[in-house]
């Protein structure tokens, strides 16, 4: 359907006849209103008067909204895409394996070749580009040779092994020069790979989430590797676009997870709106493709695995493809556009002070710039999720202070992507500093950080909550999934007012990850000012259960600590005070033990291990139970 005044790069498009030579072709709708979603109906309790002094000893009423993992959105029951008789009989001819043109004999076969060329909306990074026309990729600051580099056999780092199969690398190049002197790079590199994959094979090239981003970004930038003078080299790759599709529309729904097979579907219907002859492709993609992400997508937004790494790609899969339909004028179905509008704000709520992501579930912190153009290009204006229950994480706002909290279990191990066992853990920010953070980086081992070192970033310790005796609250098994452990987290949210008319917003969570083990609950309680200037906390261990309550156990309070922040212990023992890079001053007070400073590390948006520390209070408790009240407040 014709846009009024939409204005589209058009380019020559390339094909492949009968003979396998290449050739240019001339370049060639559906409806939008939102469904409904479904609400976590979790009861708020009334408003007590804030207390600005020490903590209450009674036992705060608590009516908490109860948060269970994996629940999936309420769009995974949306139906394909309207469409009339003879549409779905020409997708069900497609579904069942008949070319497109079984259904008029009397049509020749569609040739492979490319009906429009795509306007890429999301600029790669001009450093690696360079990198790559020197002989090197780059990812996460380290380099690798390309002529040394296996395309093919054993397992690469899984960050390079994304990079290299997915052909994310793609768009660097174009991002850093001239097409004309980046596309001899990616010939070479393309011919590399394909010499290495001639056929499909069950090793790590032809995963369905690789397998699709690669197709995706061969439609996407077409032109950077069709442009060259070797007629022959295009034609065997526009043929390997035509063979990767085909296999795609046979695997798409075998995908290891959700967010893979929305790679594998989004790819499909590319395929099938750049491809002469793809409609029957593209209704056979966007069904899929619906039901893949209906899947994949939380009722509020949030992806199953809660990393909010896999939110940015699949935030990325959607608008790629939107600039495919963009392309050839045609308009997505209305339930991607509503999808793309439910991912958007549970992103920005992990967004500290400098615009930057916190450290959860495997990410690292992620700079502004990417995570701006990214939102930019998605088209969707809107603000930041507060009280995100299902994905998992509330935020508070209050003056120049941004509050981060894991409030719900870890996801579930069929969704985990580089789990974390991190429930009730927090990050703090003021300003553009970091004052409270988690390691993070568990994603990025493989690049300055060692693969060795991923296991021990996802584990309870690294980040800024309390554990027992070393152990996690869920278990963290190998390849980035997760075993027992947490299952519920309760939640009670509250904005409270003191006499002096101050305000603030009370959170009250709690988990069950240490019933089973030590028959403890941990409940936490945090207060913020509306000022942002003071943040007091309370961690209480509740006996729960028939575990025998005698012995005791030794208990962690971990507050791991931004980079570039000076010490200075208190006299007492009690008291650090954090001196921050923009000159203001912080203190740190324990209500009860000894605070004593450690060693940590921070990996930062590269993907780089800082060295930093962390604040530790530690404990040897009886099994009844214990509290442990904190202070971190402004001083100027």
């Amino acid at each position: 359907m014709e846009k009024p005044g939409l204005s589209l790069a058009r380019g020559t498009a390339a094909g492949v006849d009968e003979a396998g030579t290449p050739e240019l072709a001339p370049s060639p709708a559906i409806p939008t209103a939102p469904g409904p979603i479904g609400a976590n109906k979790g009861k708020r309790s009334e408003q007590p008067a804030m207390d600005t002094g020490a903590f209450d000893d009674d036992e705060p009423r608590f009516d908490p909204a109860i948060i269970e993992p994996g629940r999936a959105l309420a769009l995974a029951d949306f139906t394909p895409p309207a469409v009339g008789a003879g549409d779905r009989l020409v997708r069900f001819a497609y579904r069942l394996g008949l070319p497109s043109g079984a259904l008029n004999p009397f049509r020749k076969r569609a040739r492979t070749r490319l009906t429009a060329t795509v306007a890429n909306p999301l600029p790669g990074d001009a450093a690696a580009g360079k990198a790559l026309r020197a002989g090197h990729f780059l990812i996460h600051g380290v380099r690798t040779a390309i002529a040394d580099t296996e395309f093919a056999g054993p397992r690469l780092a899984p960050p390079f092994e994304r990079l290299v199969h997915g052909f994310g690398w793609l768009a660097d190049l174009e991002a850093c020069a001239p097409r004309a002197q980046c596309t001899p790079v990616a010939e070479r590199v393309l011919g590399m790979w394909l010499n290495a994959n001639p056929r499909p094979n069950s090793g790590p090239a032809w995963n369905v989430g690789h397998a699709g981003h690669r197709l995706l970004a061969w439609l996407v930038h077409a032109p950077l590797l069709l442009s060259g003078n070797d007629k022959k080299f295009r034609a065997r790759a526009l043929h390997a676009i035509a063979d990767t599709a085909r296999w795609l529309d046979r695997h798409a729904h075998k995908a290891g997870d959700k967010l893979d097979e929305v790679a594998g579907w989004a790819a499909i219907t590319a395929a099938g709106l750049l491809l002469e002859d793809g409609r029957a492709r593209r209704l056979h993609g966007e069904a899929g493709l619906i039901k893949a992400l209906g899947d994949l997508v939380g009722d509020d937004g949030g992806v199953l695995s809660r990393s909010p790494l896999c939110q940015i790609e699949a935030i990325e899969l959607i608008v790629r493809l939107k600039a495919c339909y963009a392309a050839v004028r045609a308009d997505p179905p209305s339930q991607i556009d509503t999808i793309l509008t439910l991912l958007v704000p549970p992103l920005l709520a992990l967004l500290h002070g400098d615009g930057a992501l916190g450290s959860w579930q495997g990410a690292a912190a992620v700079s502004a710039a990417p995570i701006e153009a990214l939102v930019k290009a998605s088209g969707v204006r809107t603000r930041p999720l507060r009280d995100a229950r299902q994905w998992g994480y509330q935020r508070v706002g209050a003056g120049k202070s941004f509050l981060q909290i894991d409030a719900a279990p870890p996801p579930l191990a069929r969704h985990a992507r580089e789990g974390c066992a991190s429930t009730l853990a927090l990050e703090f920010s003021h300003g553009p500093d970091r004052l409270i953070v988690n390691c993070g980086g568990a994603a990025f081992a493989g690049g300055q950080i060692p693969l060795r070192l991923a296991q021990g970033l996802r584990a309870t310790a690294a980040h800024s909550t309390l554990t027992i005796d070393d152990f996690n609250s869920t278990a963290v098994l190998i390849n980035g999934k997760l075993g027992t452990g947490v299952g519920t987290v309760e939640v009670d949210r509250r904005t409270i007012t003191a006499e002096n008319g101050a305000g603030a917003t009370r959170i009250e969570t709690s988990h069950d990850g240490y019933v089973a083990r030590y028959g403890l609950t941990h409940r936490r309680i945090l207060i913020l000012r509306d000022d942002g200037t003071e943040l007091r906390g309370e961690d209480l261990l509740v006996a729960t259960g028939r575990k025998g309550k005698r012995g005791t156990v030794g208990v962690a309070l971990r507050f791991h600590l931004g980079p570039h922040i000076e010490l200075a212990q208190g006299q007492d023992g009690l008291g650090v005070t954090l001196a921050l890079p923009d000159g203001s001053l912080w203190q740190f007070r324990s209500g009860r033990d000894p605070v004593t400073i450690e060693d940590s590390l921070w990996a930062d948006g590269q993907g780089r291990p800082l060295g930093t520390r962390q604040l530790v209070i530690p404990a040897k408790i009886p099994r009844s139970g214990e509290t442990f009240s904190w202070l971190l407040k402004k001083m100027r």
